[in-house]
């Protein structure tokens, strides 16, 4: 295993910015591939696409799987399935600008949840960012030609599941083979998705060539490299920084919605954006503040 020593603080930034605009490039592609295909039999698809791929990679490791690595990828791989499917239907219901800012308020769920069930402490400012997003979700929904949407409801339900799965996955997840995980998570995903279609009224699609484009895209960025890149380099950085790098997921698929889906927002949807942004970012670049500070005083203190 590579030590941390040996890998820059920079560099760890640099390839966490780099995951923010490939996950924010996905709510473009997810778009334009809805043109052509249904939502739910396009996440099938990008997952089944995802699993062979990532098979592929993994062949030398399939030894190595084992009930457990089963068993916990099959765990997490629900809370995936959850995620994409709320996903999926979410961002055909809204627009890839609002989406992108409804499905980051999983920074401020995460707390919530521990603290039902584990009675984890809130920090204050968690309860005022949950304060100010509430704020930007009234204005969103004041916003917009069709106010607060399914495709908005649909879209903050899936900040939940993120939430669920980023729990599960620190809480289920051990010293596994990261790679056999990813596969037994993208595998479960696709089999729920091919469940789905088979079992919903059929919605007849084609694969042309943009719609091939944006498939091949979320199964090999967003999907394989990404959670490669998230889960060998976050180790090396604190959960606080962290959360701060992945604020810029929604600025991403923001600038692509409006740069190349021709999206508009009005003036509330800009401001519910930047009240939803801004309640994000306020608890967690006061973390950031503090851990700074923590660190600075330690090194400054007696050895």
């Amino acid at each position: 295993m590579t030590d941390s020593r040996q890998i820059s603080s920079t560099r760890v930034t640099l390839v966490l910015v780099l995951t923010t605009f490939l996950w924010g490039g996905s709510f473009v592609a997810n778009k334009l591939g809805f043109r052509e295909i249904p939502p739910v039999t396009f996440m099938f698809l990008r997952f089944a696409l995802a699993t062979i791929i990532m098979g592929g990679y993994c062949l030398k490791r399939l030894p190595g799987m084992n009930r457990d690595i089963a068993r916990r990828g099959a765990i997490v791989g629900l809370a995936l399935a959850a995620t994409n499917l709320s996903f999926v239907v979410g961002l055909f219901g809204t627009t890839a600008s609002r989406a992108g800012f409804l499905n980051n308020l999983f920074v401020l769920l995460i707390p919530l949840i521990c603290f039902l069930f584990w009675r984890e402490r809130v920090d204050r400012w968690n309860l005022a960012g949950i304060a100010l997003a509430l704020a930007g979700l009234w204005q969103l929904a004041r916003g917009g030609v069709a106010g607060f949407s399914h495709g908005d409801l649909l879209s903050t339900v899936c900040a939940l599941f993120i939430s669920f799965h980023i729990i599960l996955v620190s809480r289920v997840l051990r010293d596994e083979d990261v790679y056999l995980v990813s596969l037994v998570q993208f595998a479960t995903v696709a089999a729920i998705g091919g469940i789905l279609v088979a079992v919903l009224p059929w919605q007849p699609f084609r694969v042309g060539p943009v719609s091939a484009g944006a498939l091949l895209y979320c199964a090999v960025f967003p999907t394989v490299i990404c959670f490669t890149l998230q889960n060998s380099f976050q180790r090396y950085t604190t959960p606080t920084k962290a959360g701060l790098i992945y604020t810029l997921d929604p600025v991403w698929s923001m600038l692509g919605g409006v740069l190349l889906l021709s999206e508009r927002l009005s003036g509330r949807e800009w401001l519910g954006c930047a009240l939803i942004f801004g309640a994000v970012v306020m608890p967690l670049a006061i973390k950031r503040y503090r851990e700074r500070r923590l660190i600075a005083t330690y090194r400054s203190g007696p050895v």
